[in-house]
């Protein structure tokens, strides 16, 4: 009876071993995965940040600028 029950819990300890091992996997994927998503968007802000800034930049040149008169227009 005893080499029925060690036999089984063997069986038992194997598969929960394979279960964990698994639930660990994923876990870890899961937490790269958050990881690459947190640094895509730090750096999207960051971007988004720079272009908002050169635009407000070329905005204000644009305005410095004088435009061309139109001029030498015979009627």
């Amino acid at each position: 009876m005893t080499e029925s029950t060690s036999k089984a819990r063997e069986r038992a300890e194997s598969a929960f071993g394979k279960t964990q091992s698994q639930f660990m996997a994923r876990s870890r994927i899961v937490s790269e995965d958050d990881a690459i998503v947190q640094a895509r968007d730090e750096k999207t802000m960051r971007l988004r940040e720079l272009r908002k800034a050169k635009e407000a930049s070329d905005l204000a040149a644009a305005a410095e600028t004088p435009k061309p008169t139109k001029g030498g227009r015979k009627p």
